[in-house]
């Protein structure tokens, strides 16, 4: 993979995941594929629920965790967010229909990314490595490839 951009961005408390998700999602453009990594509790999922209310989505969110896969629908299509963390094997990602999801040309956000890397060889796409600083502040450091 050759990595063209790079980008940091601090949260430092959760007030700021609005100001943040606004900026990533300036640096993300119109790439549609965003994978999301970083230790249990490092704020993938809090990230991507207030992203995907900037892309307007009215309703409540929530992690996918347990359902694999969340729809909501923004202003402009279908967003999907999806945890892969409690899948085994590659065959499981095809179980839940993965690539419809990857090729619908809509926003994916993938947490726990790394069973499908394969799948996404050849496209475009953003990975965003969140990690929590010892005094709290989130580091996500973003790069698109």
């Amino acid at each position: 993979m050759n990595n063209s951009k790079s980008h940091t961005i601090y949260i430092s408390k959760l007030e700021d995941i609005t100001s943040a998700a606004k900026q990533l999602l300036g640096i993300i453009g119109s790439c549609r594929i965003v994978l999301l990594k970083g230790n249990l509790g490092s704020g993938k999922t809090t990230l991507t629920q207030q992203i995907v209310t900037i892309l307007g989505h009215k309703g409540s969110t929530s992690s996918p965790t347990y359902s694999l896969v969340n729809e909501y629908e923004g202003k402009n299509g279908s967003i999907y967010h999806m945890d892969l963390y409690r899948l085994n094997d590659l065959n499981e990602a095809y179980e839940i229909g993965i690539e419809d999801y990857l090729y619908s040309g809509n926003y994916c956000f993938i947490e726990w990314p790394e069973l499908i890397m394969d799948l996404i060889k050849g496209e475009t796409f953003v990975q965003m490595n969140i990690e929590q600083m010892d005094d709290g502040v989130r580091k996500v450091e973003i790069q698109i490839f």
